[in-house]
């Protein structure tokens, strides 16, 4: 029997243009989601300069904005950080529903890899968990998965 072909993802960054986009809301967190971001693209090669990051109002904004960068040509991936705390109203469902949706589509339609690291959290504790301390920082996480499917792309 022979070896099937593996593709994988090598994760180097080197040479790559990223966009990092970044909510305001909640900034407390989303800050401690970009830092992890930036801190692993830079370890894994790429040069500060061909990092962009995009501030924007909230989780609501973020598919129109991802595709506005993604159909610029100007960047082989994003990074999209932002977190939606639960509240006392439907408010939420709505927010992160239409976000995680729209950020899909978006990939899909324009072919260019998205990082997901919108967190979606009951409690400001479990925001906290997830953006360094104890869930590690779904930032890093988000930056490795849209390295990795870029380089995998790469070879199909």
């Amino acid at each position: 029997m022979s070896n099937p072909t593996t593709i994988s993802g090598v994760l180097d960054a080197k040479g790559l243009k990223i966009a990092i986009l970044a909510t305001r809301f909640n900034d407390f967190i989303v800050d401690r989601l970009t830092g992890g971001a930036l801190d692993y693209l830079e370890r894994h090669g790429l040069d500060a300069k061909n990092i962009t990051i995009v501030r924007i109002p909230g989780a609501f904004e973020m598919p129109l904005v991802c595709q506005k960068l993604a159909t610029s040509g100007k960047y082989d991936g994003i990074v999209a950080l932002g977190a939606v705390i639960r509240g006392a109203t439907p408010h939420f469902d709505y927010v992160c529903s239409e976000a995680s949706k729209g950020i899909a589509q978006v990939m899909l339609q324009s072919k260019t890899p998205i990082g997901f690291g919108l967190l979606t959290c009951d409690s400001i504790e479990q925001a906290i968990e997830r953006a360094g301390s104890k869930g590690g920082n779904k930032g890093v996480e988000a930056a490795a998965a849209m390295l990795e499917t870029i380089r995998v792309l790469e070879q199909l």
